[in-house]
């Protein structure tokens, strides 16, 4: 594949894109030697170098290590923009609006589950509905009452009975996103998400039951309750149906707003209004109702997670002690304070494939974890495992406190398909210790370890880079996939 840009060595874990043409910053990617070979295989950094082509985009274009080609932005990409001149572009968030990762900690240690997972994993797998269109029998809402879902995220679920007040302390904007208005929603978006709350979803999405492996920062896990052995339930997911029907008709209203504003785009993809006009704000208000249905729907499939392990393990839930440790969106635009040029100033910032970093003390980092920095939860393929991280102060200073979100893919899914055809991959994970439930052998192969990055060597680039701090690994025992 031939390239029409240049690329900088900065350090040993970032990499520059000269300003050129009509690029209006720089480019800047965190990855090591080995893997900016393999990133350079697809589109992603060209992408990187057209969302620098946007109106009002502060400090660089940016692409994060498990940065791999998406619609629009790279997945994996985070650009800032002023308020006055900048702009918002549903490319730049994703159609699963706050796709995120729950990390939930338990009393329970690893020795005491190993003989129980079968009848854990039939349990997770019968509790959550998983699988493309997936939808709860059980909860059907009203109109009314799925607006209520949008306007309040996680509050709704808590007030309902899932969950209690302590969990909306551990979520990102405690479980809900202002300036959410349902009436800007399309009819089609609320039918398809009637149904769909509580559910996990197909693709990449999942609940992992793991223990803690390795514990590299002790002080910092104990703030988090992570103990070494412990038990851990890792969920990952979004907003469903109703999130990419919100995306699908804002794509529509952005393609006729970037002719209106005489937006030039690198990308069509890369569709997007000002933000301080009506279709910005619009889109920024139906957004957010996406992000808070998500938020919801993580808060309820913790519900379900606590009541299946109380039934495989015949424990009460003064045994398990299940709690969250932290919420964090990865598929998100989002109005923040930064520093620009020594001045603080409100930005919106566009994280797709990637997760908020804050460091300690910032006005945004939670309470409980105010001294250590905000969690930031990374997971990787079924077959290896994932880390437990925390924001830094260089985060938020050169990143826009950002951080990767995941592995990243490397196979397509048709070719992960292709080989594994003649594979058993559910067998190969069983004889390595981790079950795992599938809604089809599709799922399973799309799914295959060897689809993603190593997770490991993503971590360890944004920990020597400076913008996450590296707190503990997770190891799964048993999952369940969409």
């Amino acid at each position: 594949m031939t390239y029409k840009y240049t690329i900088e060595k900065i350090d040993e874990y970032s990499w520059r894109i000269p300003r050129e043409g009509k690029m209006r910053v720089d480019g800047i990617v965190y990855a090591s030697e080995t893997m900016m070979k393999e990133i350079q295989k697809d589109e992603s950094l060209q992408q990187v170098i057209n969302v620098s082509h946007l109106p009002g985009i502060v400090g660089h274009s940016l692409g994060m290590p498990d940065i791999h080609w998406g619609y629009g932005f790279p997945i994996g990409g985070v650009a800032a923009f002023d308020l006055d001149d900048g702009v918002v572009s549903p490319g730049g968030v994703g159609y699963d609006i706050n796709c995120g990762v729950r990390l939930l900690r338990t009393d329970l240690q690893r020795i005491e589950i190993f003989h129980k997972l079968d009848s854990l994993v039939n349990a997770l797998f019968k509790s959550i509905p998983s699988g493309l269109g997936s939808h709860r029998k059980d909860l059907r809402l009203s109109y009314q009452e799925e607006k209520n879902v949008l306007k309040n995220g996680a509050q709704w679920a808590v007030s309902q009975g899932y969950g209690t007040k302590n969990d909306l302390e551990h979520i990102e904007e405690n479980g809900c996103i202002a300036g959410a208005d349902p009436e800007l929603v399309s009819e089609r978006a609320l039918e398809r998400g009637k149904a769909q709350l509580g559910t996990l979803g197909s693709g990449n999405h999942f609940v992992e039951v793991g223990y803690v492996s390795e514990v590299y920062d002790t002080k910092t896990a104990q703030v988090l309750g992570l103990k070494k052995d412990g038990i851990t339930i890792i969920v990952h997911t979004g907003s469903r149906g109703f999130g990419y029907q919100v995306c699908d008709d804002s794509i529509r209203t952005m393609i006729k707003a970037s002719k209106e504003f005489n937006i030039e785009l690198p990308d069509r993809q890369l569709c997007c209004a000002p933000i301080k006009s009506q279709q910005g704000q619009d889109y920024l208000a139906s957004m957010a109702c996406a992000a808070n249905y998500a938020f919801a729907n993580r808060q309820m499939i913790t519900h379900w997670i606590k009541e299946s392990f109380e039934r495989a393990l015949h424990i009460k839930p003064s045994e398990s002690k299940i709690s969250v440790v932290y919420d964090v969106c990865h598929n998100i635009a989002k109005i923040e304070d930064h520093i620009v040029d020594g001045q603080k100033k409100p930005l919106c910032v566009h994280r797709k494939g990637a997760t908020r970093a804050f460091p300690p003390y910032h006005a945004q980092t939670p309470d409980a974890y105010k001294a250590v920095g905000q969690p930031v939860l990374v997971p990787g393929d079924m077959g290896r495992c994932s880390y437990v991280l925390v924001g830094t102060e260089k985060a938020y200073t050169t990143t826009f406190g950002s951080t990767c979100h995941g592995a990243g893919r490397v196979l397509s899914r048709g070719k992960a398909k292709q080989l594994a055809r003649s594979r058993n991959i559910s067998r190969e994970l069983r004889e390595k210790g981790i079950l795992v439930r599938a809604d089809s052998r599709a799922t399973m192969d799309e799914e295959m370890p060897e689809a993603y990055k190593n997770v490991t060597e993503v971590v360890d680039v944004v920990e020597h880079a400076g913008i996450s701090k590296k707190i503990a690994q997770l190891k799964p025992l048993c999952v369940i996939k969409g």
